[in-house]
Parts: structure tokens; sequence; C-alpha cells
């Protein structure tokens, strides 16, 4: 992505690949609160580091697609990643319904954010 003159409009590809990440990144942190809250602070680990990691990719992709970084399609395709983990892990507790809510926000912000990564923005 290269820039000259005004930032041009966001495209609507972009601008859901954002929204898509903003509501993975306050799912992941609902989740966390809730993990925290039903399991006594007690939550399996690889859950817990694979929803902080998919709330601050998330977070960080976002940001970046808004500025129009030049590093935002790798940073898509990172956040993807870290999407689809935590996607895998909330899917290991498939009775919590917060833990389903939540791997369905990471699997559309990873399906946008693929897209966006073979995209040229």
């Amino acid at each position: 992505m290269t820039q000259t003159g005004p930032m041009s409009a966001m495209s609507k590809e972009m601008q859901d690949c954002v929204a898509a990440c903003m509501t993975s990144h306050s799912m992941c942190e609902e989740t966390m609160s809730s993990c925290m809250q039903s399991m006594g602070g007690q939550a399996q680990m690889q859950i817990m580091r694979a929803l902080i990691d998919c709330s601050e990719t998330t977070r960080m992709c976002s940001d970046m697609m808004m500025r129009r970084s030049p590093m935002s399609a790798e940073m898509c395709g990172l956040c993807a990643k870290a999407c689809d983990m935590c996607a895998e892990a909330c899917m290991s507790m498939p009775d919590d319904p917060q833990m389903m809510r939540c791997a369905e926000a990471c699997r559309r912000s990873a399906e946008t954010c693929r897209a966006m990564a073979g995209a040229t923005m």
C-alpha cells in the first residue's frame, strides 16, 4: 500500500474488516472477564493466551487499517491467524455460550482479515 496525496476513503471491505476486528476485540475482552469470574481465575492458560493474543492483535490491526499503514496487509494476515487460534480455543468449551459467541466473532474477523491480507490496500 503506497499513499500519495490525501488519504482516500476506506473501501467497504476495509470498513467491514475494521468492524469485525473491533467486534472480535471487545468479545475477547468480555470473554476473558467471564472466564475469570466463572472459573475463579482458574481459566485454562491456553484459552486465556489465545484470547489475549486475539484481543491485542485485532485492536492493532484495526488501528493500522484506519491509519492506512503500509504494513496493514501483513498485519491482517497475522490477525487472521490469531483469530483462528482463538476461535479454536473457544470451541474447546462448547457448553459455554460466551465462548461460542467469541468463537463466532473471531471466525468472522479471521475471514475478513484473510480477504484484506490478499487485497491491495
